[in-house]
């Protein structure tokens, strides 16, 4: 594991990172009734029309994760009135957007429990940025995921995440698809409420028949 730790810590400060990772396959991590895919859990808000298959793959307001606010922005008004829990990050979780390389050193929590901030880099991208700590659980990251000559970046639930899967997570997001950043959401466990993260952190599940949950 140590050895696994000091490869990566090199590879954030590679400039060349992420070439030989562009899609990973996102398999499910909470689905308890066939709604969940479309609903989050908590609110019962629509989410089916953020995720398009088939031909639709690629279109549309949620092909391209920059933000958590611009995302929310296709919504009406009369959702952010109903469910405002959802439109609003919940305490003890953080959004992130950071350059590669990241400047972080990640650490698997235990295999299939996700991966933590074991230390950050001096001098590196999260450093100067100041959100990240030491501690901190990768919950959410964009990842892109390219079907025929489509593609899509979208926020994804990083919460059961091992190791591999992180780092490809991250090396997709690359310039020729787009991207000039890597846009994370940690969770402080000393500030959060881990089941409410989880709960907010349903909302950006793909459905289960979404080619995101498919292996390519």
């Amino acid at each position: 594991m140590i050895q696994r730790v000091l490869q990566f810590a090199a590879l954030l400060l590679s400039a060349t990172l992420g070439n030989a990772f562009l899609a990973p396959v996102i398999h499910p991590t909470k689905i308890s009734t066939p709604s969940s895919s479309t609903q989050c859990q908590a609110t019962k808000i629509n989410t089916s029309f953020m995720w398009g298959a088939g031909n639709n793959f690629g279109k549309g307001d949620f092909k391209f994760y920059s933000s958590f606010e611009e995302c929310m922005k296709p919504f009406p008004a009369e959702d952010r009135e109903e469910f405002p829990e959802v439109f609003n990050l919940p305490k003890g979780l953080y959004e992130v957007r950071l350059l590669k390389p990241l400047g972080i050193v990640f650490e698997e929590i235990e295999a299939g429990q996700g991966v933590f901030v074991q230390e950050l880099v001096e001098g590196g991208n999260a450093a100067i940025e100041g959100t990240v700590q030491p501690g901190d659980i990768l919950v959410g990251i964009t990842a892109v995921k390219i079907v025929g000559a489509k593609y899509e970046r979208r926020m994804i639930p990083s919460r059961k995440f091992d190791f591999d899967t992180m780092v490809g997570a991250v090396g997709s997001n690359d310039p020729k698809w787009g991207c000039s950043d890597v846009v994370l959401m940690f969770e402080r466990p000393d500030e959060a409420n881990r089941a409410e993260v989880d709960d907010f952190m349903d909302f950006f599940e793909p459905p289960v028949d979404n080619p995101w949950k498919q292996q390519q």
